[in-house]
């Protein structure tokens, strides 16, 4: 059966939803997120996981129900069995890919769902009641401020960017709006896929290019473990730093340690799950509104602050 017409078949019981939780009644969450592919994911799964165990625990008539998929047709399908066996009252999403899980989570808001869209926003923002994400904008200019306040007039930077998307381009165009005027060299700038390997390719092909660079900006901790790896093979390490993102925790404990390879890191937490199932929660047990979006903030992590953002039971 097709979402569509699941949705007709649950949106009279939807509407009771309000009563239902007056008389402490179930609500049931659907939580459908990427598998922990990379780092990244696996600590938003990690998160996930224990926001899962805090909020039953706090709140004994929610249910959630964590799905993970492996791609966006296997996260589609995950929505109908959330529909039709889970029967729930509301999703959180973060999308394994924009488009083709716009028309799957619009079914499930038909249904009378509650929708709480993470991170990769859907094309039709129409559909959701909540969005949850970090901050492109503020992550790439705290990083060009950051680049700014170690080097000079003249100094040269490369930059490894993520995948070809809008999160891409967010920081992108912050980062080098923010260093307009400085007299700051961006020697080059390539897509590393937030990856590791990737990292390292593009890194050593910079190496390799350019025998003088005084700065590196990595984007993603995935991508900055791979530049170290590159660095440090061709004995670079004394001449540059690197700037990352997200909040990793080998990076964050280098932070911490006063590592001078990485000396900072800029937030782009995984934790924004748990953010986004406390406020979907919120929707069901407080008297309050939480319809909206919610922009978390890209702070820079330094010494003095690395400690805050350190979760040493994480996978990344």
């Amino acid at each position: 059966m097709s979402l569509k017409a699941i949705a007709l078949g649950l949106l009279a019981t939807s509407a009771l939803a309000g009563a239902a939780v007056a008389q402490d009644e179930q609500i049931k969450i659907g939580v459908s997120i990427p598998a922990a592919t990379h780092g990244f994911m696996g600590g938003l799964n990690w998160h996930a996981q224990e926001a899962e165990k805090r909020l039953e625990e706090q709140h004994p008539n929610i249910d959630l129900i964590i799905v993970t998929a492996d791609g966006p047709e296997d996260q589609a399908s995950d929505l109908e069995d959330l529909v039709s066996v889970q029967q729930i009252d509301a999703l959180v999403v973060l999308p394994f890919e924009s488009e083709p899980l716009t028309e799957p989570v619009r079914a499930v808001a038909d249904t009378g769902a509650f929708i709480t869209v993470v991170d990769r926003g859907l094309t039709d923002t129409s559909i959701q009641d909540v969005y949850v994400s970090g901050n492109n904008t503020e992550m790439g200019v705290n990083s060009a401020e950051y680049m700014k306040s170690r080097l000079k007039e003249g100094d040269n930077i490369v930059i490894l960017r993520g995948i070809p998307t809008v999160l891409d381009t967010e920081r992108f165009d912050a980062f080098m709006g923010a260093m307009e005027g400085s007299g700051i060299n961006v020697l080059d700038d390539e897509f590393a896929n937030w990856n590791r390997d990737d990292g390292f390719e593009v890194m050593q092909d910079f190496l390799s290019r350019f025998p003088d660079i005084d700065g590196v900006w990595a984007q993603d901790d995935d991508i900055t473990l791979g530049v170290v790896e590159a660095i440090k093979q061709a004995g670079r390490e004394d001449e540059m730093f690197v700037v990352g993102g997200a909040g990793m925790k080998e990076i964050i404990k280098g932070v911490m340690d006063g590592d001078t390879l990485v000396p900072v890191d800029v937030l782009y937490p995984p934790a924004q799950i748990a953010t986004a199932m406390d406020v979907t929660v919120a929707h069901f047990t407080s008297n309050g509104p939480v319809t909206g979006s919610y922009i978390l903030g890209a702070p820079l992590i330094t010494q003095e602050n690395a400690e805050q953002f350190y979760f040493a039971d994480s996978p990344y």
